[in-house]
């Protein structure tokens, strides 16, 4: 019996004591979420890589463009931490994607579907363990912002509330390439797929530099991203300035995201069984 196959019988063991579906459900994406992180720590590049991978476009961005952009921004590391962490969480489609399918090929569902676990604990503990990487990376973001000049004008709660409205955003995303990772058969398609559209929204958006430095017939495309509404409600938390509406077109992005892509994705699961 493999150390999988006898983790996951531990957590459906105690039958008595999860009488609730919703407790049974949770105890084994708990155990299917520390089964992921464990993969990464056991294949530290995976975890190296998109932790620097940010913090690279953090400095390029700050030393390569800040003297220019910083005459309409002010402070540009200011206005451009917070653009990095909603590019970081974009690229969380292309990594939870990669992972779906990866458990897919190499046949590790079947194992779980051969186990007495929660069908919807397979995908819900890759999405909580990505949620957690995702904490740990805007962190690491936000904490060499600081280094280099970044700093919280708002105070503690506004600051919390940027986080939490960070990290869901991250896990509607992640539900984008859950789903990705499931409809798409062919790695070099899920490599595509995944990353095609990251660039177009990362750049036709205020991640780094203002809307209104762009041509006027381009800023209507740049207010409806829902990357520059994320970021710029990020922005408006951590550094002051009307919070009200970024915050709740972020949210409104957000959940829909999440309650359709979720959606979606775990259709596409029950046709793979």
């Amino acid at each position: 019996m493999s150390a999988l196959t006898m983790e996951c019988t531990e957590a459906v063991r105690p039958e008595p004591l999860l009488r609730s579906g919703g407790r049974r459900t949770m105890a084994h994406a708990l155990v299917l979420t520390h089964r992921h992180l464990l993969h990464v720590v056991r294949v530290p590049g995976l975890a190296l890589w998109s932790t620097v991978q940010p913090i690279l476009f953090l400095l390029l961005f700050n030393f390569m463009f800040g003297g220019v952009i910083s005459r309409d921004t002010g402070d540009y590391i200011n206005f451009v931490v917070p653009g990095i962490v909603v590019q970081f969480l974009a690229l969380i489609v292309f990594e939870t994607a990669l992972g779906v399918h990866a458990d897919i090929s190499t046949g590790i569902v079947d194992r779980f579907r051969s186990l007495p676990i929660a069908r919807s604990a397979v995908l819900s503990g890759r999405i909580f363990s990505d949620a957690i990487r995702s904490a740990v990376n805007v962190v690491s973001i936000v904490t060499v912002g600081a280094l280099l000049g970044f700093r919280f004008s708002t105070g503690v709660m506004p600051a919390v509330g940027a986080f939490l409205l960070a990290i869901g955003f991250g896990v509607a995303l992640s539900w984008v390439g859950a789903w990705i990772g499931l409809r798409v058969r062919s790695l070099e398609m899920v490599q595509s797929v995944g990353t095609i559209w990251v660039v177009p929204l990362t750049f036709l958006s205020s991640l780094f530099v203002p809307t209104q430095t762009v041509p006027g017939w381009l800023q209507a495309v740049v207010r409806a991203n829902p990357l520059t509404n994320v970021a710029d409600a990020l922005r408006a938390l951590t550094l002051g300035g009307p919070t009200t509406g970024p915050v709740l077109a972020s949210l409104a992005w957000t959940i829909g995201i999440l309650v359709t892509f979720s959606a979606l994705a775990v259709r596409q699961y029950r046709r793979i069984e």
